[in-house]
């Protein structure tokens, strides 16, 4: 994924930073415990289209 792209994109709920998981193919947004998926090198950032993350493996990231 290009990395000013990264630099750019924000969560579109809480407009917060993105943490990128590279081996999931994820993005991830610790405050609201969403993670988007990233397809095809192309991030798919829709609530509906994020996976619901439990509070331990936020805690696991930190």
């Amino acid at each position: 994924m290009d990395a000013k792209l990264l630099e750019i994109l924000v969560c579109p709920l809480c407009k917060g930073p993105l943490e990128v998981l590279k081996d999931r193919q994820e993005l991830v947004c610790k405050p609201d415990r969403l993670a988007f998926p990233v397809r095809d090198g192309i991030p798919v950032m829709l609530e509906a289209e994020a996976r619901t993350m439990s509070a331990e493996e936020v805690d696991a990231l930190r």
